[in-house]
């Protein structure tokens, strides 16, 4: 006995469904390795003296410069 298209469309929904939350629960745990990862940076920046904290910043400044005239070539 073949299965009704009802039941078909039924078991489609629920695995769009698990897929969905899947995909939310990999979404959180992206963001929140994110923002601890920002933290700790943020952290360790704090802990640099004024000069270095400020060298640190110009080289990472300089660093995205230097991606963004590369990519639009």
């Amino acid at each position: 006995m073949g299965a009704s298209p009802r039941m078909l469309r039924a078991l489609l929904l629920v695995a769009a469904a698990i897929a969905l939350a899947a995909a939310a629960v990999q979404l959180r745990d992206k963001r929140q390795t994110a923002e601890a990862t920002v933290e700790n940076i943020q952290e360790q920046l704090d802990a640099l003296d004024p000069v270095s904290r400020a060298a640190v910043v110009a080289r990472l400044s300089s660093d995205e410069v230097k991606k963004v005239r590369s990519q639009r070539q």
